[in-house]
């Protein structure tokens, strides 16, 4: 038998390696052979062991850190100048951006080792899963959090709001470990298609599970223009907003979950990079108008209902206690009549 490798490229893309057998007699084709081989394959582009697909991911992630550690930087700014404003929620957003920053920054450099050596550095990488991790969680939480209106607009969560933030959770820890067995696992091994999957039935579940409150809050607040009173003004806009939210929401997952999907297909291989640009892309437009409808500022919409939700709240409580000194003090002056 020979064996013999070309290194051909079918669309300037795939090598092909052609096995020969060379029968010593016409007959022996008919009969069955068993081969044991074994080869050591070297794939390098140029002076990088990243495809033609995934070179420019290096410089994408670095420059994408830098862009989102200034979005971080320019939210601090805002959160210290209308400090007066902040909610809870404010600093939340602030760790995402910050968290996302790293997270770029961390991609970045595993992409380095791998071009430079072909494998990634385990500190590097490991790091790199942990910051993934921490991320997946703060965009689903804080996402959850706006939608059901929480530190804006009311304190306390629903039972359902809480069942919602107690699924999205876990699930989002099972769809991280899928994403890191995926990354760290090649195509061929055994459960690579299973935990796939899952990666991808998680992340939708989760994905749709954060819209559920956002169309809770609006149903509430199409409920509460019902009423006339003084505040149909400002729940109006605040109805507005949320609605805003959650077109902005739904065209988010649409764009990195559905329609990059079918751009990973389309697309050459070379410029299978470009999916990872429009990814980040869609996601820094999307934390930018974000940022800007939800931002600690005194015409916030939300921060005007909360204002006015706490003088309410201030004066029902002044008149409970007046009224029960009142009762108090009827009481003491029956008993000295009697």
């Amino acid at each position: 038998a020979v064996v013999s490798t070309q290194s051909g490229h079918y669309g300037r893309e795939s090598p092909q390696f052609y096995f020969y057998r060379c029968p010593r007699e016409p007959t022996s084709y008919r009969t069955t052979v068993d081969y044991l081989f074994s080869a050591v394959i070297t794939a390098k582009n140029g002076e990088s062991f990243l495809s033609a697909g995934e070179k420019p991911l290096t410089f994408l992630y670095t420059v994408m850190g830098i862009v989102y550690f200034g979005m971080f930087w320019l939210w601090m700014k805002v959160m210290i100048h209308y400090s007066d404003n902040l909610f809870k929620i404010h600093y939340l957003m602030a760790a995402l951006v910050f968290a996302k920053f790293l997270a770029c920054i961390l991609h970045a450099i595993d992409y380095y080792f791998i071009a430079s050596h072909g494998t990634p550095d385990e500190a590097w990488a490991i790091l790199w899963y942990i910051i993934h991790l921490v991320r997946g969680m703060l965009l689903f939480i804080s996402l959850a959090l706006i939608g059901m209106g929480f530190a804006f607009i009311k304190h306390v969560l629903s039972y359902n709001e809480k069942v919602v933030l107690m699924t999205v959770v876990p699930l989002q820890i099972l769809a991280n470990v899928a994403y890191i067995i995926i990354d760290s696992s090649e195509e061929a091994e055994l459960n690579y298609g299973t935990w796939k999957k899952i990666l991808i039935f998680v992340d939708l579940l989760c994905c749709g599970a954060i819209i559920f409150p956002v169309m809770w809050s609006i149903r509430h607040l199409q409920q509460a223009t019902e009423r006339s009173d003084n505040k149909t003004t400002l729940v109006l806009s605040q109805l507005k907003l949320f609605r805003h939210f959650y077109i902005l929401v739904v065209v988010y997952i649409y764009i990195t979950r559905i329609a990059l999907k079918f751009m990973e297909v389309v697309l050459p291989f070379q410029l299978a990079w470009c999916t990872n640009f429009m990814d980040e892309i869609a996601t820094i437009a999307f934390f930018l108008i974000t940022g800007w409808n939800f931002r600690p500022y005194i015409s916030n919409p939300y921060y005007k209902v909360v204002e006015e939700d706490d003088e309410m709240e201030m004066e029902s409580m002044i008149e409970s206690d007046t009224l029960r000194n009142r009762t108090h003090a009827d009481e003491e002056d029956d008993t000295t009549l009697a």
